[in-house]
């Protein structure tokens, strides 16, 4: 039997916690502004400790993505969903069926896609309960994923904070200390590495980690120390959190910028990384790349326009630095101000008009 509790959660406009006896499903989907279109956002699957680490996860999540969308001047809201349990252990054909049911009651107000723990096999599979789930078709998977797009937007960010801070967006020579070498990850270090840059590894996984190293000629780092690596840019791309009281101090280079959701604990972590001197890219603009390929996978864009608005993540960052600088104020805080312009600017537009 399938259970729906509804979560009254400020600033959201609606929090629904889903639970399936029959398969084990727990789940959270949040949906938090629809401003600019439906809300739209990956499907997270992790061994939460507890519900409340799910739902504080989901609320960050959710807030980050209608951030990302209104950054990339793209018409969706922002939303989320976790599934908590092991992905390696609990993931069946009926658990995805039975989120894939929870996801449809939306009628579209939310549409999901893969993200950390659940892969676009496993949207296949939602999907068939539901058309607002979206993933590549087959023909595309192996060259099309949104780790692909996420990366190749982050590769565009790490070339303009190269030519803010270092004063050349080419990147032959330059050193990145990547952390986790997921399915973001890895497909960066092999542009990186491409891109004739000096790149560092580490990961949990350190079997892994030693694997990415040695297919791209790249350095191996201990997960524990990727913090202290001597580089020009350090590439968070795991989970977030990873910009904190107790790694800032530790940081030894002159750029932030990865493709990690939530990399600051905290927004004043944001204004500890400036008043250091260090450039930060902020997530949810330099890693929008993975939602922009739902145009693709939606048939609202041809690959061509995918590939070109993704690069555009280097633009929209020159606007975000150009604005910090003007305003001498932290990037995090230049890059909300432009995100809250848009939708203040969308909501007046949506507004009556009063008649006589």
């Amino acid at each position: 039997m399938q259970h729906l509790e509804t979560l009254h959660i400020a600033g959201h406009e609606e929090v629904v916690v889903c639970r399936d006896d029959q398969t084990g499903l727990q789940a959270i989907i949040a949906i938090h502004d629809t401003t600019l279109g439906p809300a739209v956002g990956g499907t997270r699957m992790r061994p939460y400790p507890d519900r409340e680490s799910a739902l504080a996860d989901v609320l960050r999540l959710s807030r980050a993505m209608t951030y990302k969308a209104a950054a990339a001047e793209l018409d969706f809201g922002g939303g989320k969903a976790v599934i908590l349990g092991d992905p390696q252990r609990d993931k069946s054909e009926a658990l995805l069926r039975s989120f894939g049911r929870f996801v449809d009651r939306f009628g579209g107000r939310f549409m999901t896609g893969e993200d950390v723990g659940t892969t676009a096999a496993d949207m296949e599979i939602a999907a068939r309960e539901t058309p607002h789930v979206v993933y590549p078709r087959d023909e595309l998977r192996d060259k099309w994923q949104t780790g692909f797009l996420t990366a190749y937007g982050v590769l565009h960010g790490i070339r303009c904070c190269a030519r803010t801070a270092l004063g050349s967006e080419r990147l032959e020579g330059v050193a990145v200390a990547l952390q986790g070498v997921g399915k973001v990850g890895e497909e960066l270090a092999r542009m990186l590495a491409a891109d004739g840059a000096r790149v560092a590894v580490a990961d949990l996984d350190e079997r892994r980690a030693a694997e990415v190293a040695a297919r791209y000629g790249a350095q191996l780092i201990a997960p524990d120390r990727v913090s202290d690596a001597e580089a020009e840019v350090f590439a968070p791309c795991a989970l977030g959190g990873v910009l904190n009281d107790q790694t800032i101090p530790r940081l030894r280079c002159r750029i932030v910028a990865g493709a990690a959701n939530n990399q600051l604990e905290h927004d004043r972590h944001g204004a500890e990384l400036w008043r250091r001197g260090i450039l930060y890219a902020p997530d949810y603009v330099i890693n929008a790349g993975g939602l922009i390929s739902a145009l693709y996978e939606m048939a609202l864009a041809d690959r061509q326009t995918v590939m070109a608005r993704t690069a555009g993540i280097e633009a929209r960052l020159r606007l975000v630095f150009d604005r910090s600088h003007r305003d001498a104020i932290p990037t995090n805080e230049a890059a909300d101000r432009l995100v809250e312009e848009r939708l203040r600017a969308a909501r007046e537009r949506s507004r009556p008009t009063a008649t006589p």
